[in-house]
């Protein structure tokens, strides 16, 4: 007997309602820790590496644009579950008073047309609970993510 693999489903937060989770007290005062994860569209598992694949083409634009968002680093990652369905994890540190996307700006505009084309909308976003880092670099990231400046 073939053995059953469960369906693994897709749960996005109401960007309307869902205001991020509260911050452990180990997230710096003024920053956000984050982990969230969207399932890929069925068979674009291809245009899904061609996004990264341009994200690092384009690698010093999108460092351009950390300030604005006041993001103090980003990190993409893939995983398929045991069902086969294929999702990408994102997980990232940022200041509070930072912009999302700014599709008046080229690449931010591709980013999101990549992200329109690759994977379900939404996203389910994992509860932080700890964050560690040595006190000189939590400093320089408290700072960055409050004025996106050095």
């Amino acid at each position: 007997m073939k053995e059953r693999i469960p369906y693994t489903p897709f749960r996005p937060q109401d960007p309307d309602q869902f205001q991020g989770h509260p911050m452990p007290l180990s997230v710096p005062e003024g920053l956000r820790l984050e982990l969230s994860r969207a399932k890929l569209l069925d068979g674009k598992e291809a245009e899904f590496e061609k996004w990264m694949n341009m994200l690092h083409d384009r690698y010093d634009e999108c460092v351009e644009t950390l300030p604005a968002e006041r993001a103090v680093f980003e990190a993409t990652f893939r995983h398929t579950e045991a069902d086969g369905s294929v999702w990408m994890y994102h997980f990232s540190l940022m200041g509070e008073t930072g912009g999302g996307l700014d599709t008046s700006n080229p690449v931010d505009a591709e980013h999101e047309a990549y992200a329109r084309r690759t994977k379900e909308r939404g996203w389910e976003d994992l509860t932080p609970k700890f964050m560690l880092a040595p006190s000189h670099i939590r400093a320089v990231m408290h700072h960055w993510g409050e004025t996106g400046t050095v």
